[in-house]
């Protein structure tokens, strides 16, 4: 079975995920190419190339940025010479998977979190409250995979890259690509971040989030994360929000604050190794899935241990 893996890349760096989603082809076959699109993208190739299970790297070199739209039908014609097109469930698989697939006229199976053969997968869905076994029959397979739900792969001797001039389509009249304003930030990414530090709608404000929150996260070197309540409410910008409707994350370590527990809100960090919950409802549904619970009033109990560390 030969695989074709699209790699996500960003401000030239490969993005972590792609190491997980190396992991799951693998599982799958030994065949593995991997395809990056766009321009000066040298290093990224060369680093995509040292993940151990790629065969080849295919590097789509463009003169700009290309927009999912343009970028779907040169994967199309790439993938008549494999059987199975996935990528790690990410902003990019969500916009040029699912345009891949309708042009390939099959079916996408997207957010899979464990491979059981060839055309049978695993996929959570009720919020994460169900687990749905899913079989495909079609011939190609276009598939993305949760990252947290497998492990990154290692390294190897580079493999070779084969660079590929790529002139977009510059007729496609639905969407342009006009700039990427990235908020900046000296703490790590949210979805690849060793410990999270997330708050809820009890913390007030947004100034109790810079009051409260960010200095605990300092001292942990953590992300920060917020429930999609505190993001409603204008605490915390929408890149914040864990859960279904937000971000998947599965950190080391995950400090809930004020947050209650809704289904919503499990589904995207459930797969956390260490969840600590602080809250002051002693009935809230975040201490049936914490490791650590701790009853108190968050105004008081976060400062203090924010102190102690």
């Amino acid at each position: 079975m030969k695989i074709l893996l699209v790699a996500e890349h960003h401000q030239g760096q490969l993005r972590p995920a792609t190491r997980h989603a190396v992991t799951a082809a693998r599982q799958l076959g030994e065949q593995i190419d991997a395809v990056i699109a766009g321009a000066d993208l040298s290093a990224v190739a060369a680093e995509l190339a040292t993940l151990a299970g790629i065969n080849r790297v295919l590097q789509l070199d463009t003169a700009a940025q290309i927009s999912p739209e343009q970028l779907a039908p040169a994967l199309v014609n790439l993938a008549a010479d494999y059987d199975v097109i996935l990528a790690a469930a990410g902003t990019l698989s969500r916009d040029v998977l699912p345009r891949v697939a309708a042009l390939l006229d099959v079916n996408m199976l997207p957010d899979l979190i464990r491979i059981e053969s060839a055309d049978t997968f695993v996929r959570p869905t009720y919020a994460g409250n169900v687990q749905a076994r899913v079989q495909s029959l079609d011939a190609r397979r276009v598939l993305s995979i949760r990252a947290p739900a497998f492990a990154a792969t290692g390294t190897q001797a580079a493999a070779p890259i084969e660079t590929r001039s790529f002139a977009a389509d510059a007729s496609q009249p639905h969407s342009s690509w006009l700039a990427e304003v990235q908020p900046h930030s000296d703490r790590p990414e949210l979805t690849n971040a060793r410990v999270v530090v997330s708050g809820g709608r009890a913390l007030g404000s947004a100034e109790g989030f810079d009051t409260l929150l960010h200095p605990l996260a300092s001292k942990l070197n953590a992300a920060i994360g917020a429930s999609r309540a505190a993001v409603d409410e204008g605490f915390a910008p929408n890149e914040a929000q864990v859960g279904q409707t937000g971000v998947v994350v599965a950190p080391e370590l995950y400090i809930a604050i004020g947050i209650s527990g809704a289904v919503q809100h499990l589904a995207g960090m459930k797969d956390s190794g260490i969840v600590v919950a602080i809250n002051s409802d002693p009935d809230a549904p975040i201490f049936q899935h914490a490791d650590y619970s701790l009853v108190g009033d968050l105004f008081s109990v976060v400062p203090e241990l924010t102190a102690r560390l």
